[in-house]
């Protein structure tokens, strides 16, 4: 995996620095103070997938402008502002292994920082002159909006289904990079075709990379991931590992999962038992493998596209997606 690593940033190296470059020049706020809150959040580690994702997708559909970089700099704005609603919302108090950015500023500062780190990704969206493009990133916000909103109304509820988390991460995470991908199509003026399936190939991705994410929280400790371990579950969000365990258990472990879930203070000698229920119900089993699942449907989707070295970086990316620890 590390070497999967090393070699997809090898070959994009370029293209993040690019990235990086518009990520400050395009910010462009008019008080200090909102410059410090968001470069708190946007350059704090951040990976940069999903601007990466838009420049490579518009590279593999022969895009020759010069508005690539610039114009990838919304996805890396939308995501931080979710980031920065979603830790208040959340009560987290780490993000990349730094302080939550309403702990340093305040809950207020926070929100409206946020909201106008949407609003810069529909400005810089406005400037390429295209409605669709621009109607996709405002459906972009409303999703990821309305999945916020349904994962905070069933916090800590037992009872949320399969389909319900799904619903959730596809609005929460899978169209922003459905999006990234779909606009690059668009933005080069290629085909439906095309469009279409790096549609499916964002779609697929954002859905795995999730799945997967949700499962570090069960594997990795708080160095490599950025956050405290098992905070999903002390925030209440019931992720797939453990609505699948759940649904699996008998009557006796059930009720001893529930309890150890519902207590927001469990200790690690509770979590560690939960989690190793969750191994004999197999519900990481089943979460990584619905991931890989989406991970071939991602690549498959790229099929239409001849040979080229950007489309094995998005294949690797696929692959990494898989593979990442953290």
């Amino acid at each position: 995996m590390k070497d999967l690593k090393t070699k997809i940033l090898d070959e994009v190296a370029d293209d993040l620095e690019a990235i990086e470059t518009a990520l400050r020049e395009n910010l462009q706020p008019n008080l200090d103070l909102v410059s410090k809150v968001a470069e708190h959040i946007l350059f704090s580690g951040g990976k940069r997938l999903r601007p990466l994702l838009m420049v490579l997708c518009a590279r593999l559909c022969g895009y020759q402008g010069a508005y690539d970089h610039t114009f990838s700099t919304i996805f890396e704005y939308l995501h931080a502002a979710t980031l920065l609603h979603d830790d208040l919302i959340d009560d987290a108090s780490l993000r990349r292994g730094k302080p939550a950015a309403y702990t340093v500023w305040g809950s207020s500062t926070a929100v409206l920082v946020g909201d106008f780190l949407l609003a810069r990704g529909l400005s810089i969206a406005a400037a390429t002159g295209q409605p669709k493009i621009i109607g996709i990133i405002a459906d972009i916000t409303e999703n990821m909006s309305q999945g916020e909103i349904h994962q905070l109304n069933r916090k800590g509820q037992l009872d949320l289904t399969e389909p319900e988390y799904m619903d959730i991460i596809r609005c929460k995470t899978a169209v922003l990079f459905q999006g990234a991908c779909r606009i690059s199509a668009l933005l080069a003026n290629a085909s439906q075709e095309k469009e279409m399936g790096l549609a499916d190939y964002g779609y697929h991705l954002g859905m795995a990379f999730q799945m997967v994410d949700d499962l570090l929280d069960y594997s990795e400790n708080t160095d490599a991931l950025g956050k405290s371990v098992g905070a999903d579950l002390r925030e209440g969000k019931l992720t797939l590992p453990v609505i699948y365990s759940l649904h699996q258990a008998g009557a006796v472990e059930r009720e001893q999962m529930e309890q150890i879930i519902s207590d927001e203070n469990f200790s690690a000698e509770a979590f560690d038992i939960l989690k190793g229920m969750m191994q004999r119900y197999k519900g990481m089993e089943y979460t990584g493998n619905l991931a890989a699942e989406h991970i071939a449907k991602a690549k498959n989707a790229l099929s239409i596209f001849d040979p080229s070295n950007t489309l094995d970086i998005l294949l690797d990316i696929a692959d990494y997606a898989m593979s990442r620890k953290h």
